[in-house]
């Protein structure tokens, strides 16, 4: 089943890069996967970790606001937001206004 999914994910990127669709915008979905926020926010949650629908409904909020987008960022990289999580420290600056953007606009095309 897992690897069914990576197929898929790899298959819908692969046609999202040749048909010349901005890879930014549709970077995120892969990107979750990719930097592990899939491990503990995907289908089976690692402690009190919400799920992609839970962090998308809860950073709405921020939805067309890039400054509060990017201070949520700042406080998510340096574990203000919630306890420290190591992983979400090793997001770089770049990826983490992607990945909240994402989710704030309503985290279309969940893997």
């Amino acid at each position: 089943m897992r690897r069914s999914f990576h197929s898929c994910l790899a298959l819908a990127g692969t046609l999202l890069l040749t048909t010349g669709w901005p890879v930014a915008v549709h970077a995120s979905p892969q990107m979750f996967v990719e930097y592990g926020c899939y491990n503990c926010h995907g289908n089976h949650l690692r402690g009190e970790a919400p799920n992609i629908e839970g962090l998308s409904k809860k950073l709405s909020r921020f939805k067309s606001d890039q400054a509060a987008e990017q201070k949520f960022v700042d406080k998510f990289r340096a574990g203000e937001a919630f306890e420290r999580v190591e992983a979400h420290g090793r997001v770089t600056p770049d990826t983490g206004r992607t990945l909240i953007h994402w989710l704030a606009e309503g985290a279309n095309s969940t893997p």
